[in-house]
């Protein structure tokens, strides 16, 4: 339903002003690396708001479905319209940077936001430290576990950065403490339905689980579902990452007692629509934007 919604909204766009002719104003290309995520309808919505403040700009939007040739695809379709500015979040890394590199090379600004790609070729990336984010959360699981436990780690798309720098900065915190042990560590790509059915299979193989740590807060409150189908969510702790608002958010999950803890992971949309802004008035502006970041608790 959310897809779909997003889905109209583009060709909406693309059919009123795919081109500088219909009006003559300058068009921002915004590729989208899924919209099965609550976090990026989320990160779209804030985009969409604050391009309000600037009528000027034609924003075209266009949702790869976490697939990345379809991503290939949209970046290429931008070029050929000829956008004065590219906005991508990278479904993954390695396959993403060549066409985002071309874009770049050929005189297209590029903000890249959240999920990064090899290398620098681009104007301006915005986005959390991932690396950070995962370590505070293993220092928090160390402190709640008190040094010993069993865990279950989910995790996100594999080649995404965030993925791979949750897992490492968790596991880097969590290594000063022997008596925490990681006894399954599958992948749910960032999907509720999918950590649902990967933390089934974990408590059938484990009799004893302390605590889930999910790369995101969906993937998160699937293994919650999971453990609660069967009658196991009480001995043990959920943890998760994005810390949206809202009754579908982490914030509230943590706020009812499903989720001991969420981890804010801003969006950045508002920042990429302020320097898409700067940078099409020719301003300077930074090479890397780091969003911050803090820890939601009960109460908190």
């Amino acid at each position: 339903m959310r897809r779909s919604r997003w889905q109209v909204l583009a060709c909406a766009v693309l059919l009123a002003a795919c081109g500088k002719e219909q009006g003559g104003r300058t068009v921002i290309g915004f590729s989208q690396a899924n919209l099965g995520e609550p976090w990026r309808v989320a990160m779209n919505a804030e985009v969409a708001e604050a391009a309000k403040a600037h009528p000027e700009l034609e924003f075209v939007y266009a949702d790869a479905q976490q697939d990345n040739a379809r991503q290939v695809a949209d970046v290429e379709n931008f070029l050929r319209q000829k956008v004065d500015l590219l906005i991508i979040s990278p479904n993954e890394a390695t396959p993403l940077t060549p066409v985002v590199k071309r874009a770049f090379e050929a005189g297209i600004p590029v903000i890249v936001l959240d999920r990064e790609i090899e290398g620098d070729s681009y104007t301006t990336f915005i986005g959390a430290d991932n690396r950070a984010i995962g370590r505070a959360a293993g220092e928090y699981v160390a402190q709640v576990l008190g040094g010993k436990g069993n865990i279950v780690e989910i995790k996100g798309l594999p080649g995404s950065t965030p993925a791979r720098d949750r897992s490492e900065g968790f596991r880097a915190a969590i290594a000063a403490f022997p008596g925490i042990t990681i006894i399954h560590d599958p992948v749910a790509n960032w999907l509720r339905e999918e950590a649902m059915s990967q933390m089934e299979s974990a408590l059938s193989a484990h009799p004893k689980i302390d605590l889930v740590y999910a790369h995101n807060d969906p993937m998160a409150m699937g293994a919650y579902l999971a453990a609660r189908a069967k009658g196991r969510d009480s001995t043990m702790r959920f943890v998760g990452i994005d810390g949206l608002p809202g009754l579908d958010g982490g914030r509230v999950a943590v706020q009812e007692g499903r989720l001991a803890a969420t981890f804010v992971y801003p969006t950045g949309g508002k920042e990429a629509v302020d320097m898409a802004v700067k940078i099409l008035r020719h301003e300077t502006v930074p090479h890397r934007i780091t969003l911050g970041t803090e820890r939601i608790t009960k109460g908190s």
